[in-house]
């Protein structure tokens, strides 16, 4: 059983293309594992609606954050807004506003269609 589905807006893709082929495997097979187990480790909250979906991979810490989308009663989406490699601890407070931007970006563009 799913408890969401994943989808990718256009910097998300942008980013994991940019990737290798072993490390792209490893982000969908983790994204695959916490739509079916809902895992904090691997899909965790940050704030203000946003998460984190998390692969640590070949030495490195990938996030790609994202948002849901429940306006739609017959599936939960997640939106995966954009990724980055983390370097410190903390995700930086820029990659989280860039996250809401991406995330209001979607929603007004969803309420004209």
């Amino acid at each position: 059983m799913k408890y969401f589905e994943t989808k990718f807006m256009e910097e998300a893709n942008e980013f994991i293309a940019e990737l290798d082929p072993k490390t792209i495997k490893k982000i969908f097979y983790n994204i695959d594992l916490a739509e079916q187990t809902n895992d904090p480790k691997l899909f965790k909250k940050l704030q203000n609606d946003i998460w984190e979906l998390r692969t640590k991979f070949g030495g490195l810490q990938i996030r790609l954050l994202a948002f849901w989308d429940k306006s739609n009663n017959t599936e939960t989406l997640v939106i995966a807004t954009h990724g980055f490699i983390k370097k410190v601890d903390k995700v930086p407070a820029n990659e989280i506003d860039r996250a809401e931007r991406l995330r209001d970006k979607y929603f007004n563009n969803k309420s004209k269609n």
